[in-house]
């Protein structure tokens, strides 16, 4: 009898220890986000993607600009110019390389570069991925808040556990991965706006389902 006593002690308190692990989070929390800024900037300058569509633009010489879609290789072909490396340049850096090609070709050329559509790299891309109505890898966006990329992924799924989700973070400063808690159900279902919190390129949320 003592034996079963001591399994059952022993089986409730690991019961009540992985309880109180659902209960709670164990990273930190992040300030809230608000709705609306008053003193909003731009966001980090953009870099360009595969599957971006750029417009590029030559000043006074219109036949050598062109509308083109980035290729998975990275690469785009202009007039005059051929398999170009554009991935992971800034707009302006594109646009530097161009004249640089072009003034073999023409005096003094001035060239811009537009982004129209664009996908990002993978290193600015939002990623939402569990207990979730459409997982997904969402372009980031300047100012963008985690009530933002919720509402790109259509919300919570019926059996989500929003309250225990968390969100992966790059410290670029120290080279470390951090994790923060997040009440995307306190921010989703009651509407609580302290829940609402910032959002960075690169961040990856991850929502557990319900065990109950």
């Amino acid at each position: 009898m003592r034996v079963k006593s001591t399994k059952i002690a022993f089986c409730m308190g690991v019961s009540a220890f992985a309880l109180a692990g659902c209960a709670g989070g164990s990273g930190q929390e992040l300030p809230p986000a608000s709705f609306v800024s008053t003193n909003q900037g731009p966001g980090e300058e953009y870099v360009i993607g595969p599957l971006d569509e750029l417009t590029i633009f030559v000043w006074r010489n219109p036949e050598l600009g062109a509308e083109v879609q980035v290729r998975p290789d990275g690469r785009i072909t202009t007039p005059l110019i051929q398999d170009m490396v554009a991935v992971g340049k800034t707009p302006a850096m594109l646009a530097d390389d161009i004249t640089v090609m072009l003034a073999q070709y023409i005096t003094e050329p001035r060239v811009s570069v537009i982004v129209n559509e664009f996908s990002g790299t993978y290193a600015q891309r939002v990623r939402v991925i569990g207990a979730t109505e459409e997982p997904a890898s969402i372009p980031y966006r300047a100012n963008m808040t985690l009530l933002d990329a919720m509402i790109a992924v259509g919300g919570l799924s019926e059996f989500a556990s929003g309250n225990r989700a968390r969100l992966v973070r790059h410290d670029r400063a120290t080279g470390e991965q951090r994790e923060y808690d997040l009440r995307i159900s306190s921010l989703l279902r009651r509407g609580d706006t302290t829940a609402n919190v910032d959002l960075q390129p690169g961040d990856v949320i991850i929502i557990p389902e319900s065990m109950f």
